[in-house]
């Protein structure tokens, strides 16, 4: 039998099996490395996203401020804008004739300025009710040598009630004999010396002769012999004389009195209209101005210009609301025009506390101050008395 060899191709052969990368074995830490690194992420995610809402939040707001300042801030500058214009762009009308502000003003202040037994002037010398200078001592008496008596203060007593006891014409004398400093602390029962005529002691200092007194104080050299009982025109450093008819200078004398009264506005302002004669703002007729006018902001604070006690607080068609307060030896002031009224009547009121705020009320066209003065029942230019 013959055999016959035959090769048959295989056509199932197996097919190259592509490469792949053998699996890493499963591991519980690689995978906590995994998550926490997925959540880092996500974090940084949330708070970059968190920290671009802030700022533009922050940019928002800056956007809306300068807005809203400037709608907080208009209010307040026109305010001040306003009462800026009313003070001191414009003059300040007193609308009243002087007459009438005159016969007004003396009615008011009738009762509160003769309120008292003795009167005196600027100078110190005591005067009558109707202003008459009382008769002094001729110059006769200047010729006998000068003697002292002491006398005890009572209750009631003043100053001038005293001088006048005495027969003396100006109370500096009794003041500059006792070195007194405030007149406002003399109380009963403290003891002063009273000399028998008007006149000031003097210390001589080294220099000083008599003929030199004589023309310092206007005094006769003889009657600065006789007065002081000398035998000799020689003098010694330290010699206590009397000099007759000598009397404080005017500034002393109103500080020994308390008499040095203060602005009654401390803020600014500006001085509108003067005391005394002026044109009337309306008519141009020549009138008289019984204070001075000061001219400031509607609700500026007003003090009172010296101690003193309230006599009186109302309304009145030239003042508006006003304010009279009553002071010693005479002195009295009106505060007009106030748009408030901070005091009542009776109460005592010191130097520089606040009894109102400036208005415009009575007759008048802006906010202003008006103030007056009287001493004894006679107008004062407050401008001679404010320190």
């Amino acid at each position: 039998m013959e055999v016959i060899s035959f090769f048959v191709k295989n056509s199932y052969a197996p097919r190259a099996v592509p490469a792949y990368s053998v699996p890493i074995p499963f591991s519980f830490q690689r995978m906590r490395r995994l998550a926490a690194a997925s959540a880092g992420a996500r974090g940084r995610d949330r708070a970059r996203q968190r920290s671009e809402r802030r700022v533009l939040n922050v940019r928002k707001v800056l956007k809306v401020l300068p807005f809203a300042l400037l709608c907080a801030a208009v209010p307040f500058l026109v305010l001040k804008a306003i009462n800026y214009s009313e003070s001191f762009a414009r003059p300040v009308i007193f609308a009243n004739s002087g007459a009438v502000e005159n016969d007004y003003l003396d009615k008011a202040m009738f009762d509160f300025a003769l309120a008292q037994d003795t009167y005196f002037d600027l100078d110190g010398n005591l005067v009558s009710a109707d202003g008459t200078a009382l008769a002094s001592l001729s110059e006769a008496a200047y010729k006998e040598p000068v003697t002292y008596q002491q006398y005890v203060v009572r209750s009631g007593d003043t100053i001038g009630s005293i001088s006048q006891k005495f027969g003396l014409s100006n109370i500096s004398t009794l003041i500059a004999m006792n070195d007194i400093a405030n007149v406002r602390y003399l109380y009963s029962g403290k003891k002063l010396t009273v000399p028998s005529m008007d006149g000031m002691k003097h210390v001589v200092a080294a220099g000083e002769t008599l003929e030199g007194l004589s023309a310092k104080y206007a005094v006769a050299y003889e009657d600065l012999l006789d007065v002081n009982d000398l035998d000799s025109s020689v003098l010694t450093v330290g010699q206590v004389l009397f000099i007759p008819g000598a009397k404080m200078d005017k500034q002393s004398l109103q500080k020994a009195m308390g008499e040095r009264f203060t602005y009654p506005i401390t803020a600014k302002w500006r001085l509108s209209s003067g005391f005394g004669a002026r044109k009337d703002p309306i008519t141009g007729v020549n009138s008289s101005h019984t204070g001075i006018d000061m001219a400031c902001p509607t609700g500026t604070r007003i003090n009172a210009a010296l101690s003193g006690t309230v006599a009186f607080v109302g309304w009145s068609n030239v003042f508006g609301n006003y304010v009279i307060i009553k002071h010693i030896d005479g002195y009295q002031t009106l505060y007009g025009h106030m748009s408030k009224i901070s005091t009542k009547k009776g109460a005592f009121v010191n130097q520089g506390e606040k009894i109102g705020e400036v208005g415009s009320t009575g007759y008048s066209t802006g906010p202003h101050l008006h103030f007056t003065v009287y001493k004894n029942g006679k107008l004062v230019n407050p401008m001679t008395v404010l320190k």
